[in-house]
C-alpha cells in the first residue's frame, strides 16, 4: 500500500512539474525571412553584388575593346609583334580573371560571415525571448521535420517576428 501511495505521489509530482513547462515552436524559415535586419543585410549584400557585377562588366567591355583592336590590326603586324601582343593580351586576361575571381571570393566570404553572424544573433535573440517569457523550450520547425506537428497556439513565429523587429528598431 505504501508503495502505491509513493508511486501515486511521484506521478502527481511529475504531472505538476510537466504542467508548468512552457513549450512552443517557431517556423525557422518564415522567422528568418520576415526579420527586418536580415532583409536590410540582404539589400546591402545585393547592392555590393550589383556593384561587383557592374565593375566586372566594365572591365570585360574594356578588355573586349582591346581584343577587337588587336583583331583589326593583326593582319598588318609582323609575326613577331603579333605573337608578343597576343601573349600580352592573354596575360592581361588571366590577371583580370584572377582579380575578378578574388573579388568575388572576398564578397562571398564576407556575405557568408555576415549571414553566420546574423544566424548567431537570431539564436541569441530567441534564447533571450524564451527567458523573458518563461519558456522551457522553443523548438524550431523546418523543412527537415524537427517539429512534425504542433498546435497553432504553440506557434510563436509571429510573436518572435514582432520581438526581433522591435529589438532591431531599438538598435
Amino acid at each position: 500500500m505504501k508503495r502505491i501511495i509513493t508511486l501515486s505521489i511521484a506521478a502527481l509530482f511529475t504531472l505538476t512539474i510537466s504542467a508548468q513547462e512552457k513549450i512552443a515552436f517557431v517556423d525557422n524559415k518564415r522567422l528568418f525571412d520576415a526579420w527586418q535586419e536580415k532583409k536590410d543585410l540582404e539589400a546591402i549584400l545585393k547592392k555590393q553584388a550589383d556593384a561587383h557585377q557592374a565593375k566586372r562588366d566594365s572591365i570585360s567591355r574594356a578588355f573586349q575593346v582591346e581584343v577587337r583592336k588587336f583583331d583589326e590590326e593583326v593582319k598588318t603586324l609582323s609575326e613577331n609583334i603579333r605573337s608578343t601582343k597576343y601573349n600580352k593580351l592573354m596575360e592581361k586576361q588571366q590577371i583580370l580573371q584572377q582579380y575578378l575571381q578574388n573579388e568575388e571570393y572576398q564578397l562571398t566570404q564576407m556575405s557568408n560571415k555576415k549571414l553566420a553572424e546574423l544566424t548567431t544573433k537570431l539564436k541569441e535573440a530567441i534564447r533571450q525571448y524564451g527567458k523573458e517569457n518563461n519558456y522551457t523550450f522553443i523548438l524550431g520547425a523546418n523543412e527537415g521535420g524537427s517539429v512534425l506537428y504542433g498546435k497553432d497556439n504553440k506557434d510563436i513565429t509571429d510573436e518572435l517576428i514582432r520581438y526581433l523587429n522591435q529589438q532591431y528598431k531599438k538598435n
